[in-house]
C-alpha cells in the first residue's frame, strides 16, 4: 500500500493528506504496513502513536511538510 501512495504524483499525494479523516486512514494503514515490511522497534512506537494521537492535526500537519520535501512519512520510511 506505501509504494502504490508514494508512487502518486506528489499533488495528488498532499491533496489526500489535506482531508482530515482521510489523512489519518492513510497514515494508518501506511504505517502498519511498514511496521508489517520492515519491523522494527522505531516503526512500531510511532504506528502505535499515530493510531493514539494521529487524528490530532498537529501530527498530520507535520506529515505534510515531511511528505512535501522528503518524499515519505515522519519516521517512515518504506
Amino acid at each position: 500500500m506505501a509504494k502504490k501512495f508514494f508512487g502518486l504524483p506528489r499533488l495528488v499525494q498532499i491533496l489526500i493528506l489535506l482531508i482530515p479523516l482521510v489523512n489519518w486512514v492513510v497514515e494508518l494503514i501506511i504505517r502498519w504496513s511498514a511496521v508489517i515490511e520492515k519491523p522494527s522497534i522505531k516503526h512500531i512506537v510511532v504506528a502505535i502513536l499515530f493510531t493514539i494521537f494521529g487524528w490530532g492535526y498537529v501530527l498530520q500537519i507535520v506529515d505534510i511538510i515531511w511528505v512535501l520535501f522528503t518524499k515519505h512519512f515522519f519516521l517512515c520510511k518504506v
